[in-house]
């Protein structure tokens, strides 16, 4: 096999070019798209460019999805220390920005995500947005992170008068959820939390990213019940949840607890104990006339003494119920036909109703059981408006006071409650990942904690915050979190503290999962980046290319390169890697993901020993990374011979 060098070359457009070559090969040539062939295939689906067309359009939007297309220059350095439980942990929490993070999970990441939620600046002319940077977006992260200088600001406030108010916005979002979607399951889905500033364009966008196709629903959460006082015209009580699915064919929406409230209607006791409602069978609302279906009107026949039900008049059953509406008399119909009736009478009855205070006529009623298949209680489908006094968004802040120590460390939080209920209504299951993006004081991890520890789960976050700076001054900075990322790293660390302190013996995870996580920060590739050369002097050129002898940078770090090889090898960052102790001239390390076919092997040392290739016992499926200059030709031409050999 070929030896192949090692660089960062993926970006978003690789994969879903090499889709289009697969239906389209016709169109490609040299590995290049031929315009003329891909339109003659295309024929009529393609868009004529002078007829008008529905859609959103905003200034700077074709930058934005070109920046999404851009690849990232930067990589994701390990912090150790500043995690818990590092070594046994699926969790991560990510440090930087998040368009330059999202494009460096692409390949690790991609199709892995059950469920997004974030909770992004809502736009409202005295909060912040990301300035991206069109030209160098990583240099522009880094400087206003203060890693190159500190001259530059970290956010700007996005004014109103500032001229492209909504635009600017809209660009911040759009390449982040072209690159969100590529990340989520084909049964994924995404919760957004919004309000009336920027919901119309919200849902605007999304239609295009995610698909018109694929929206599920619109949520009005009562956040603040007794309403913001700070509106001009009128005491807003509510944001929303805008929810979209990569593909809403394969997702599935499950049910939600009972309230008490709810549970309370189930009054009767069955002959076998279980409690049981009663609903009414004569069908209501739309589609209620007889003509609707007319199959569905026929007669019930009723014992009087006993309620019991029949499809024929015979004996006791002497009494005929017809689906007639109460107050005019009309033909309606039925909810169930004669078949089901037959097959299922005994979840019938016959009741007399009253109207007005007296007792008016018979009517048919279906037995609804609380308790469904092996004893479960049933469930009831989400609605699209949130009162519970637990999402009051007040809650969030006091517990995050509570965690930290009554310190009043980050504004408007949302509440574990709110998060909680929305994994409930994913049904999320061991190995599920949930991704945040927009983490802040990372709720989103929190509230999947607790969530685990009652549900006896191990599913898996990745939270993404960038680290903007706290205001002098405030109390989050007197207490010494001088960014919103230092925030919602130690909020992590408190929960699981807490968690620990306050439920000792009761954790039930998983032996491979734990209460921990691991932190990574954005910061420039191990690789050095080349640069065109104009220059005719010689000389400098002969210089370029001795200082490119290697292509790491000076000072890389073993750990650092670790990191960005996996990212390159399209390994998740919490794969398995450990050291081979069969080996002792030099460290090999084996690298393992459930979500991964083949194994990969690394050994970073500066030179390889003889007996370390001569022990390598590789397959044609295997990769092997070194770098170049620690192998001598003949043990490249050894290893090449037998598994997939990848240097730098």
């Amino acid at each position: 096999m070929p030896i192949s060098k090692l660089r960062p070359s993926f970006t978003l457009t690789e994969d879903r070019l090499r889709e289009l070559q697969a239906v389209v090969p016709e169109a490609f040539a040299d590995g290049r798209i031929n315009w003329d062939t891909l339109r003659e295939a295309l024929g009529e689906t393609l868009e004529d460019e002078s007829q008008e067309h529905f859609g959103l359009f905003w200034p700077g939007k074709r930058e934005a999805r070109r920046l999404a297309a851009m690849p990232s220059k930067g990589t994701l350095i390990p912090q150790p220390g500043a995690g818990v439980d590092e070594e046994n942990t699926h969790n991560l929490f990510i440090e930087g920005d998040n368009l330059e993070v999202l494009k460096l999970l692409q390949k690790s990441y991609a199709g892995r995500v059950k469920m997004i939620y974030i909770d992004p600046p809502y736009n409202t002319g005295n909060d912040f947005v990301y300035p991206d940077d069109y030209s160098e977006p990583l240099d522009a992260y880094l400087q206003r992170t203060g890693q190159l200088d500190e001259a530059g600001q970290m956010l700007t406030t996005n004014a109103r008068a500032g001229g492209r108010y909504h635009s600017n916005w809209l660009n911040m979002m759009y390449s982040r959820l072209l690159l969100a979607r590529q990340l989520l399951r084909e049964d994924g889905v995404i919760f957004m939390s919004i309000d009336d500033n920027e919901v119309h364009n919200l849902r605007s966008m999304s239609n295009e990213v995610f698909g018109e196709e694929n929206f599920i629903g619109q949520i009005v959460v009562q956040s603040n019940p007794r309403g913001s006082q700070s509106i001009k015209f009128l005491a807003s009580v509510h944001e929303y949840i805008v929810i979209y699915a990569k593909n809403a064919a394969e997702f599935d929406m499950q049910g939600l607890e009972l309230s008490e409230a709810m549970k309370e209607e189930y009054k009767y006791s069955y002959k076998d104990g279980r409690k049981y409602r009663l609903m009414g069978l004569r069908q209501r609302g739309s589609g209620w006339r007889r003509e609707d279906r007319p199959s569905l009107y026929f007669p019930f026949w009723i014992n009087p003494e006993t309620g019991e039900v029949s499809l024929k008049k015979s004996g006791a059953f002497a009494i005929s119920v017809l689906p007639k509406k109460p107050t005019t008399g009309e033909d309606g119909r039925w909810r169930w036909g004669e078949e089901k009736a037959a097959a299922e009478k005994e979840l019938l009855i016959g009741r007399k109703v009253e109207r007005d205070g007296e007792e008016e006529a018979w009517d048919i009623f279906q037995i609804d059981f609380l308790q469904v298949e092996a004893g479960d209680e049933r469930t009831t489908k989400a609605r699209t408006l949130w009162i519970d006094k637990e999402i009051n968004y007040q809650n969030g802040r006091t517990e995050v006071k509570q965690l930290f120590d009554g310190k009043d460390v980050f504004d408007f939080p949302k509440p574990v409650y709110l998060l909680q209920k929305i994994f409930e209504m994913v049904g999320l299951e061991n190995g599920d990942l949930v991704l945040d993006f927009f983490a802040g004081s990372c709720t989103t991890a929190h509230a999947l904690l607790d969530f685990n520890f009652k549900n006896e789960l191990a599913t898996k976050f990745v939270v993404i915050q960038l680290p903007e700076l706290t205001p002098k001054n405030s109390p989050a900075n007197k207490a010494g979190y001088k960014t919103i990322a230092d925030i919602g790293r130690d909020r992590i660390r408190r929960a699981i503290k807490s968690f620990k302190k306050n439920n000792q013996g009761k954790l039930k995870l998983g032996s491979t999962d734990s209460f921990g996580f691991r932190s990574y920060k954005l910061d420039y590739s191990t690789f050095k980046e080349w640069e065109l050369f104009t220059s005719k002097d010689t000389s400098q050129l002969e210089l370029r290319f001795e200082k490119a002898a290697t292509p790491l940078v000076e000072g890389w770090q073993p750990e650092n390169l670790l990191s960005e090889i996996l990212l390159l090898q399209g390994f998740p960052l919490d794969s398995n890697v450990r050291s081979l102790p069969e080996f002792k001239a030099n460290d090999v390390q084996q690298v393992t993901s459930e979500f991964v076919t083949h194994p990969l092997y690394v050994c970073l040392d500066k030179k390889i020993k003889p007996e370390t290739v001569s022990k390598l016992k590789l397959s044609s499926e295997d990769i092997f990374v070194c770098l170049d200059s620690a192998l001598s030709d003949e043990a490249k031409v050894k290893l090449a011979d037998q598994c997939n050999l990848k240097v730098i």
